[in-house]
C-alpha cells in the first residue's frame, strides 16, 4: 500500500498523542514508536555572523507529517546550497514531530468487508509522526547576509508544494530568535580563538626575543667598533712616537 494523501491526516480534531517512555508502562499502548523521517535539523555554517533571518511560516493551524517536512527541507537546502554555497547560510528546522499518528488498518479490495470487521473508534496502531502547527508558526528558518535575502526567499518558497497548507515568508533581523546554534561549532570557535591567541602570544614573544637579540648584537657591534677605534688611535700614537725618536 502506497502513501496516503496528506488530507487524510491534516485535521486537528483529535487530541495529540505523545506518550513515549523509556520504561514501558501498562498503558503505553503504542509500544515501539515509528522512526522519525527528519534526518537533520541544522544545516549550513552556524559559525558565521549573519544579519538577516528569513522564516517560512504556516498560515493555518494544521497537522503536517514528518515526511512532508523532510521533503521540504531537502528542497530548500538543495536550492540554497547550489546558489550560495555551504559556508554562506545556516538553516534550521524549527518544528519537531511529537505527535504519533494511529490508524485502525482495514483490509482493502473485493470482499474486504467480510474479512475486517473490527470495533468502531478503536485505538489503532502507530503509523508515523507528525507536527501540529498553529497559525503563524515558524517551520523553517534561514540565516543569511542582507544581499542574499532574495535567494533565501526563493529557496523557502520551494517548500510550498511539499506542504499541505498555505505558507508565507517573513524577513527580520532578530538573530537571537532562532535559538542557540549547535554546541560543537561553539567549541570549535572557542578552540580557534584560543589557537589564534596562542599564535599571537608566540609571535609577540618571538618578536621580543628578536628585539633583545638585535639590541645585544648592536651593543656588541658598538663595543667592537670602539675597540677598533681605540686600537687605531693607539697605533697612530705609536707611529708618531717612533717618528719623533728617529728625528
Amino acid at each position: 500500500m502506497g502513501l496516503r494523501p496528506a488530507r487524510c491526516y491534516r485535521s486537528l480534531k483529535d487530541r495529540p498523542f505523545t506518550r513515549i517512555a523509556i520504561t514501558k508502562h501498562d498503558k503505553n499502548y503504542v509500544g515501539a514508536t515509528p522512526v522519525m523521517r527528519i534526518k537533520q535539523f541544522n544545516m549550513g555554517n552556524p559559525a558565521k555572523d549573519y544579519t538577516h533571518v528569513v522564516n517560512l511560516c504556516a498560515e493555518e493551524a494544521i497537522q503536517i507529517r514528518d515526511n512532508a517536512i523532510e521533503s521540504s527541507r531537502i528542497a530548500v537546502n538543495r536550492y540554497i546550497q547550489k546558489n550560495l554555497g555551504k559556508e554562506n547560510y545556516f538553516m534550521r528546522v524549527r518544528v519537531y514531530p511529537f505527535h504519533i499518528m494511529r490508524e485502525n488498518k482495514q483490509a482493502q479490495g473485493a470482499g474486504a468487508d467480510r474479512v475486517s470487521q473490527g470495533m468502531s473508534h478503536s485505538f489503532g496502531k502507530a503509523i508515523g509522526r507528525s507536527v501540529r502547527t498553529k497559525k503563524g508558526q515558524v517551520l523553517i528558518s534561514l540565516l543569511v547576509e542582507e544581499e542574499n535575502v532574495d535567494v533565501a526567499r526563493k529557496a523557502l518558497m520551494r517548500a510550498s508544494p511539499k506542504l499541505p497548507c498555505k505558507v508565507s515568508v517573513k524577513v527580520h533581523t532578530d538573530i537571537e530568535s532562532i535559538g542557540t546554534r549547535p554546541r560543537a561549532t561553539k567549541i570549535k570557535l572557542a578552540e580557534e580563538k584560543e589557537e589564534a591567541e596562542e599564535k599571537e602570544r608566540a609571535e609577540k614573544e618571538e618578536g621580543k626575543e628578536k628585539g633583545k637579540e638585535g639590541k645585544e648584537a648592536g651593543k656588541a657591534e658598538e663595543k667592537e667598533a670602539e675597540k677598533t677605534e681605540s686600537k687605531e688611535k693607539e697605533g697612530t700614537k705609536e707611529e708618531k712616537s717612533t717618528k719623533s725618536e728617529k728625528k
